[in-house]
């Protein structure tokens, strides 16, 4: 069965107030990003243990960290500290996942993927290192294709993930990204990605890039949903609205916009009979 998460931040920077919405919408995960304004990583032991108590006694279970590593320049010095707070922070929380992406090229330019082909060896061997020490603490790196970064298309996060193959590194599926790279998420990247799809975070987008609620764009969802079930999807679906604000390092859409993009995808998932918890 299919459980249902969401990016908690989204909804407010108070703990109190994203466990509030997230029960009244009957989801009983988050994927952990940031909490009192302060991301994952930079949250002290003391906030951590806080959080956790917090969630235990609510009955809400941390689905993945939602960490940044990754969403930096690929000339800046490797995050393994950041890549090390990041494990041990799942571990608290339990969670085998962690989100990370693929950095940012030094240069980008009209020629795209042409482009960007000239970092690829330094891109899959940064991820190589940070596969290492994620299998050997028995946790999976989920890649984001998010825009700008090397795995942006479909082709560089294909190349990714057959240079990097390992199981302990995985798609987490954002349709809504493809869309503001210009690519096709359903059906091209989603049969494409398939064999390594882990996690899939639910948004959508205009053909503009104007990020919407899911069903509301250009994704294609109802056929995408039917798609997962028939070929035997069990994760997580993780809620990323987006829906009154996107920045680099996190979207926000506050309570009853996220509620709306809850109820879209509880919607499609109740009109076609896929249970889900």
């Amino acid at each position: 069965m299919i459980r249902l998460s969401a990016f908690a931040d989204e909804i407010s920077p108070d703990l109190d107030e994203q466990v509030a919405v997230l029960q009244r919408e009957g989801i009983r995960y988050l994927d952990l990003r940031g909490v009192w304004n302060i991301n994952v990583l930079d949250l002290s032991d003391e906030q951590i243990g806080k959080i956790k108590r917090t969630l235990d006694a609510q009955g809400i279970g941390v689905a993945a960290i939602g960490s940044p590593l990754g969403k930096v320049a690929l000339d800046s010095p490797l995050e393994i500290q950041k890549l090390e707070r990041a494990i041990q922070v799942a571990k608290v929380f339990e969670t085998l996942y962690i989100r990370i992406f693929s950095f940012y090229p030094p240069e980008r330019s009209t020629e795209g993927d042409v482009e960007a082909d000239r970092y690829r060896d330094e891109v899959t061997g940064r991820l190589q290192v940070m596969i290492e020490r994620a299998s050997a603490a028995g946790v999976t790196l989920l890649h984001e294709n998010e825009k700008d970064i090397y795995g942006d298309s479909i082709a560089h996060c294909v190349d990714l993930m057959q240079s990097c193959e390992d199981e302990h590194f995985r798609v987490a599926f954002d349709p809504a990204n493809f869309i503001q790279c210009g690519q096709v998420p359903y059906p091209d990247a989603y049969e494409a990605l398939l064999p390594w799809l882990a996690y899939v975070h639910v948004k959508d987008a205009l053909p503009d890039g104007s990020v919407v609620a899911a069903g509301e764009g250009v994704s294609h969802w109802p056929e995408l949903l039917r798609h997962l079930r028939e070929d035997g999807y069990d994760g997580f679906l993780s809620l990323e609205p987006h829906l009154a604000a996107a920045g680099q390092f996190k979207g926000f859409s506050g309570p009853e916009q996220f509620a709306r993009a809850s109820q879209a995808l509880q919607g499609m998932l109740k009109a076609m009979g896929w249970e889900y918890s």
